[in-house]
């Protein structure tokens, strides 16, 4: 009898199992967040398709300049997950849920039980289908090895061609050139980061980056990636063709559903998650860029960790937090351009619009208002009250007192008001 009693003893003892599928950003402030709230609540285990730690994806832009290294933008290295008892598998993607026996199999056959299970699966570089497109020299800008990669070819080869000229794009083809190499940027539409941008500030952020060395193909269909055995050209619509020895694709990434579709979880454009972050499983949450939340899917890093936070306290049992979208701010790292937009910066039929420019300086600002709200600020030349009028437009807070002095900066409308 007591040896009976001992065994269920520790039966109750042993602690739920949380498995996270995913070791990037948004998988690991989950976890992060979580152990702030209940260190001890679970045994945890992490799968990662990549054979590192977890680094922060958005610096590798400054690796690939040379501004900073590897071993610089680790977030998690793996002593870390050793201080934390958690069991990380590196470079073992999972390949297959099983919801009826709640168990994850990975690549390597290793299949592990789950109590509770996070998929932070993240996005997939869209690589254009055209012709060549599989051709050696055609890679995406995503992870450490796709870096690797574009250093490797700079030492080499001389014409890169990067399709694609959103941010992403524009950080890639700016870090090339730093490497010395010739980068055509090629783009569908008629102005640079057209997600981010209105059109002046597109055309002042193309000259600026022209007078740097870039050269820019706009409203360029690519048709063909051309070459024997390896990239040699890219081929456009209208015939024409530019030399290529390395093509980087930057025209987006798509969720990373594969995995939860499979396993039977309810997926649209990704994985849809309600307002903790529950998938239609409640013993799954979902986090990052492969989540799906009121119809809309995440790429920035604010509403990330605005999901890891609420996340990570459901995972807690502290659950009372729920998930709220937000505004979002976009900021340019490109070395010597200066460039920030926030919000809704097209507006519409209601909105109007205060715009300041001074060509000489290189400076243009437009803040867009809905009645006596700013609602959306792109800034060119002159960033620093970015985050003020974020703030504004996060808050909704009334401008009326100091409507006029706005396109002048925080330090005017104090003075105003």
């Amino acid at each position: 009898m007591k040896a009976k009693s001992g065994s269920v003893a520790e039966m109750t003892t042993a602690k739920p199992s949380l498995v996270v599928v995913g070791n990037g950003m948004a998988g690991m402030r989950t976890v992060e967040e979580l152990l702030k709230l209940a260190p001890d609540l679970y045994d945890i285990t992490v799968f990662g398709a990549e054979p590192h730690g977890n680094y922060n994806r958005i610096m590798l832009s400054p690796v690939l300049a040379g501004d900073k290294s590897i071993d610089d933008i680790m977030l998690n290295p793996r002593a870390w997950y050793d201080e934390h008892g958690i069991t990380l598998h590196a470079g073992d993607p999972v390949v297959q849920i099983d919801r009826r026996q709640r168990t994850v199999h990975a690549q390597s056959g290793l299949a592990v039980k789950y109590d509770r299970l996070l998929l932070a699966t993240g996005s997939t570089p869209f690589i254009i289908p055209v012709p060549g497109h599989q051709l050696p020299g055609v890679i995406a800008f995503r992870d450490i090895q796709d870096v690797d990669t574009m250093l490797q070819a700079a030492r080499t080869h001389r014409h890169a061609v990067v399709i694609g000229g959103g941010l992403l794009g524009l950080e890639a083809a700016n870090g090339l050139m730093r490497q010395g190499m010739d980068v055509t940027v090629v783009h569908v539409t008629d102005a640079l980061m057209n997600q981010q941008l209105d059109k002046p500030a597109a055309a002042l952020l193309k000259k600026a980056l022209e007078d740097k060395g870039l050269r820019f193909l706009l409203n360029a269909h690519t048709d063909e990636i051309v070459g024997p055995d390896r990239v040699t050209a890219v081929r456009f619509k209208d015939g024409s063709s530019i030399p290529a020895d390395l093509v980087v694709m930057t025209a987006g990434v798509r969720p990373n559903i594969a995995l939860a579709k499979s396993a039977g979880l309810h997926c649209e454009r990704a994985i849809i998650v309600d307002d903790t972050l529950q998938t239609y499983d409640p013993r799954i949450y979902a986090v990052g860029e492969c989540v799906q939340h009121r119809k809309a899917t995440f790429g920035l890093v604010a509403p990330i960790w605005d999901q890891a936070r609420v996340c990570g306290a459901h995972l807690a049992g502290a659950g009372h937090r729920r998930y709220v979208q937000q505004a979002t701010a976009t900021k340019l790292k490109v070395t010597g351009v200066d460039l920030y937009s926030a919000g809704d910066f097209i507006g519409g039929e209601d909105t109007e619009d205060l715009v300041v420019r001074d060509p000489r300086r290189g400076i243009y600002k437009r803040l867009v208002l809905r009645g006596s709200r700013l609602i959306g600020a792109v800034l060119y030349g002159d960033v620093k009250d970015g985050p003020w009028y974020f703030d504004l437009i996060q808050s909704g807070r009334d401008i009326s007192a100091f409507r006029r002095e706005l396109p002048f900066g925080q330090a005017m409308c104090q003075h105003a008001a």
